[in-house]
């Protein structure tokens, strides 16, 4: 995958399958300490301790649709090739976290994309879900929180063609007053 916001729609869509209710994305930039981190943290089924070390083997998966399992390892990879890590935990029943380590200047790291895509997408495709999108850098920090989306729309549907349309565009702007490097 050439974007990140590819991997971490890839990444929450196993979180999805998880049965999770609220999944928090955070990114952190941070340029002067060459730090770029994306964590994936959620609530769903979780995993216990053997199933956690296969996550990173490409010919794992947990579906029944297909015999491999490329997210966590082409993530994993994308990361590695900057000098970066990936690290899960995970507690059965309880929930999984993804963490995602890259150096901000290095020159392999994947851009980040259409993050606000991917968070709309997300947003109109499971409006059941709580997203929380955290994203910080030198320059300021921007939250969105479906839930405080919600009670401001006042009963009218989330995923609301308008609302969606919307949305993109807010968390695009917000995006770009913090000064993301989503390219």
């Amino acid at each position: 995958m050439q974007e990140l916001s590819l991997h971490i729609l890839d990444i929450i869509q196993n979180s999805v399958r998880a049965n999770a209710t609220k999944i928090e994305l955070t990114v952190t930039e941070n340029p002067k300490s060459d730090q770029y981190l994306i964590v994936i943290n959620d609530n769903g089924c979780g995993v216990d301790k053997e199933t956690l070390e296969l996550l990173c083997d490409p010919f794992y998966t947990t579906r029944t649709t297909r015999k491999v399992g490329m997210g966590i390892s082409l993530f994993k990879h994308s990361a590695e090739q900057t000098g970066g890590t990936v690290d899960i935990t995970s507690e059965k029943g309880k929930g999984t976290c993804l963490s995602a380590s890259f150096s901000f200047n290095h020159i392999d790291r994947p851009a980040m994309g259409d993050i606000a895509g991917t968070m709309t997408l997300l947003i109109a495709s499971y409006p059941q879900i709580h997203f929380i999108y955290n994203h910080h850098t030198p320059l300021s920090d921007f939250e969105f929180d479906t839930n405080e989306v919600k009670a401001e729309l006042e009963g009218v549907p989330i995923n609301n063609a308008k609302i969606i349309k919307f949305l993109k565009e807010l968390i695009n702007d917000n995006l770009e007053m913090i000064g993301a490097n989503l390219k």
